[in-house]
């Protein structure tokens, strides 16, 4: 078994998509005709996004939505950058919060955490050596 996949439940795939690309700088790769479900090109594991009618229509129930919920929800992706505090930038620019600004970890790691519109916590640091 290995790890595939993310999928995060959004209002608005297009907009999730297009933030990503903005803040990130991450690649388009596929957006679904009726744009309810779409990825980014991450490299191994594919990081995607599915509308909410999608995700309740899958599981057959509701769910605490990311954007829904005044706090960050107990998960995150982990991005990597050379660069985190201008990493951290570029995505308060284009629309993030900042939650926790760039720190140096005991380890060694620079670690920051942004929230994004759609409620996605997303961590930013360097690479673990």
């Amino acid at each position: 078994m290995h790890f595939a996949y993310t999928i995060v439940y959004v209002a608005n795939v297009e907009k999730s998509l297009a933030f990503f690309e903005r803040a990130f700088g991450l690649k388009r790769r596929f957006l679904a005709p009726g744009e309810g479900y779409g990825e980014l090109d991450t490299g191994g594991t594919t990081l995607s996004f599915a509308h909410h009618d999608i995700a309740r229509g899958n599981l057959g129930q509701d769910y605490v939505a990311a954007d829904g919920s005044k706090q960050p929800l107990g998960m995150e992706i982990g991005l990597v950058a050379t660069d985190v505090p201008a990493a951290c930038e570029r995505a308060v620019a284009a629309g993030a919060t900042l939650l926790a600004p760039p720190k140096v970890k005991p380890w060694g790691q620079t670690v920051a955490y942004v929230r994004c519109p759609d409620g996605t916590l997303v961590e930013i640091c360097t690479a673990m050596d």
